[in-house]
């Protein structure tokens, strides 16, 4: 999905929060998918803040999050219309 982290050295830990958002929205657990969402951002920060991740990682990371965030922003159960309305 996101061919342009291929090649640059990835950090582990956030590719398995990565790994674990994509297959949560893939099987429609949306309460799952966003929880992980908010378990990466929180995880990049403190990445960032520790300076753990080199320019391109966090440049790469961040943008990912913004797509992320961008693509899941009423994904969420909340507003899903009731089918018996």
């Amino acid at each position: 999905m996101f061919a342009f982290l291929r090649g640059s050295k990835k950090n582990k830990e956030l590719e398995t929060i990565i790994a674990r958002i994509d297959s949560n929205v893939s099987n429609n657990y949306k309460d799952a998918a966003q929880d992980a969402l908010q378990e990466f951002e929180d995880k990049l920060q403190e990445f960032i803040a520790a300076g753990t991740l080199n320019d391109k990682q966090k440049t790469e990371y961040e943008s990912r999050l913004a797509l992320y965030r961008d693509s899941m922003k009423e994904f969420t159960h909340k507003d899903q219309k009731p089918y018996w309305n």
